[in-house]
């Protein structure tokens, strides 16, 4: 259940409210509007009153609300009417009038509007007309000439939202932090249904923002890539000319006078706006010194493949850097996915997004590694004939989401931890129909029974724990087969599979010999020992293996020094 508050002024705050609640909505969606339940019980309702022209009793009501509020004349606050929209999950049974006025009451006395006992308290109504929610709306004037104590009514209505989720068996929503991007109105949904877009133009356009702060190096091209993707930008200058924040919109999306309707960065999401923008772009740029360059899909899944040891043994900071950058590689994957897996990883990105922030700082310089990989891949576009770069690397992301969701668990980040789930869930759809058609193929390239028995002796000795789910998996044949192209590429099959298992623990692997077969994939393609290094690698360590050891024997501990009185 979803309530949510909007404050109105001005001379007819009031009518212009009731009049949209009783009127037929911005797109004749409104249904058989009537009143539920009102401060005393027996307001005039509009859309149950036959007899008389509904104008004039719309007109009885918007009097008797307004009247505390009248009575106040200039004194009266800024603010006047109190409009909270209360709406259930689509999945929720239908809700009679009576249970609607129970929620109703229970939402303005948690709110401070109308406490329970209170007869002098502010004059409201609760409208239906829909099956799946209700509108509150209230004169901020007490009928005692006082103003309402509200306190933090948001906070408050969304605690008893929970509440009251229990009582009816409603579906029961994560409880959040503040750190939540803001959902799209019924207007904006209503709108982009009109628009023939898929979603509300806020959706839309945080989505864009978002990836152009995930492939920008700067902040010329953020505005460059967002000019590309269509969206049109308004920076708000200050008195020196410097740009103190900047707002978005879509040329489609206009007002009634033809102009773009433009949304603050912040108000699409807290890390939108223009100064921690910045912040995040500062953490992308290039390096002073030169970086040895690499494969971009090898260095993302090394350093995704570091995210599980920073959430489980760095500190909050690091850790929340982390998923902020976890979450802009999910931004851009899609684009650099195949068209089979976008709609999936899209579908990940927008889930996630909530996973990305908290009320922890994150310290995005520990994630620049990260970040740049991630930015190669979407400039670079390297070369992924079979789709084994993808499949490594979701392989990891993976691993890091769920870590992700536990670390948020710990926290007690209840929406971030639901979010993380969501994601993982098309992260596992889209990972299968990478991974399977890449580890049939490596499969049909097994190589000879001998060698497999090989490879498995040493599984054997060197993961004994391991070692039956590894063999017995379908991914198995795909395992030697990588263990063997690694050994034809000049690589000991023996040293690559050790340094795979030395990477990082297979306890937590959904297939520990698919994580093998990406890790060992990753190591065969580098440059390959020549047989001189190989040689003198096997010289010095049968050196160090003669050398004779001998017992180091302590000094007598010294006496500490004395202390002067």
């Amino acid at each position: 259940m979803i309530p949510k508050i909007i404050l109105s002024s001005g001379p007819n705050a009031t009518r212009r409210t009731i009049g949209y609640l009783y009127g037929k909505g911005r797109a004749n969606e409104h249904i058989d509007p009537h009143l539920v339940a009102s401060w005393n019980d027996f307001a005039p309702d509009p859309g149950r009153s036959p007899q008389r022209d509904p104008k004039e009793v719309m007109a009885q009501l918007v009097a008797q609300l307004d009247q505390p509020v009248k009575m106040l004349g200039d004194k009266a606050p800024k603010d006047t009417v109190w409009h909270c929209p209360v709406r259930a999950a689509p999945e929720d049974p239908i809700l009679t009038d009576a249970q609607w006025a129970d929620i109703a009451r229970r939402i303005v006395a948690a709110a401070g509007i109308a406490p329970d006992g209170d007869n002098e308290a502010c004059r409201w109504v609760a409208v239906r007309h829909a099956d799946d929610h209700i509108h509150i709306a209230a004169t901020l004037v007490r009928q005692d000439g006082r103003r309402p104590e509200r306190g933090y009514d948001q906070r408050a209505v969304q605690r008893e939202a929970r509440k009251i989720e229990i009582d009816y068996g409603l579906r029961r929503l994560k409880q959040g932090d503040g750190t939540g991007a803001k959902r799209p109105t019924s207007k904006e949904h209503f709108k982009a249904k009109r628009l023939g877009q898929d979603a509300a133009t806020r959706d839309v356009l945080r989505l864009r923002v978002r990836r152009a702060v995930a492939a920008a190096s700067d902040e010329t091209e953020f505005f460059a890539l967002l000019e590309a993707t269509g969206v049109t930008v308004r920076l708000k200058l200050g008195p020196s000319g410097d740009a103190l924040g900047c707002n978005f919109a879509l040329p489609d999306d206009t007002n009634d006078k033809g102009e773009p309707v433009f949304y603050a960065g912040s108000t699409l999401a807290p890390d939108l706006s223009l100064p921690k923008i910045r912040k995040s772009l500062a953490t992308t740029s290039p390096e002073p010194t030169a970086v040895r360059q690499g494969d971009p899909w090898h260095q993302a899944t090394a350093a995704t493949d570091r995210i599980p040891h920073h959430l489980s043994s760095g500190d909050d900071q690091t850790a929340q850097g982390q998923l902020v950058a976890l979450g802009a590689m999910l931004d851009l994957l899609p684009i650099a996915a195949p068209a089979t897996v976008r709609a999936e990883l899209e579908k990940a990105a927008v889930a996630f997004e909530r996973a990305t922030r908290s009320r922890i700082a994150a310290d995005l310089d520990s994630a620049r590694a990260l970040r740049r990989s991630v930015r190669a891949i979407w400039r670079e576009q390297p070369s992924d004939r079979d789709g084994s770069g993808l499949a490594m690397l979701l392989d990891s992301v993976l691993t890091a989401v769920a870590f992700a969701m536990h670390w948020h668990r710990t926290h007690q980040h209840a929406q971030q931890e639901a979010a993380a789930e969501q994601a993982l869930i098309h992260l596992q759809i889209a990972y299968a129909q990478v991974a399977e058609p890449v580890l049939a193929g490596l499969a049909q390239r097994a190589p000879s029974v001998q060698m497999k028995q090989r490879f498995a002796r040493h599984i054997q000795q060197a993961v004994p724990e391991h070692a039956e789910r590894i063999l017995n998996d379908a991914a198995w044949d795909a395992l030697a087969a990588v263990l063997a192209e690694a050994e034809a590429a000049g690589h000991n099959a023996t040293t690559v599979l050790d340094q795979a298992i030395g990477q990082r623990t297979l306890d937590d692997a959904n297939s520990p010999a698919r994580a093998l077969t990406w890790r060992i994939r990753r190591l065969g393609e580098r440059h390959a020992p020549g047989p001189r290094a190989q040689a003198a690698k096997a010289r010095n360590a049968a050196q160090r293996a003669a050398v004779p050891i001998h017992p180091v024997v302590a000094a007598p501990p010294q006496a500490p020094p004395t202390r002067r009185r």
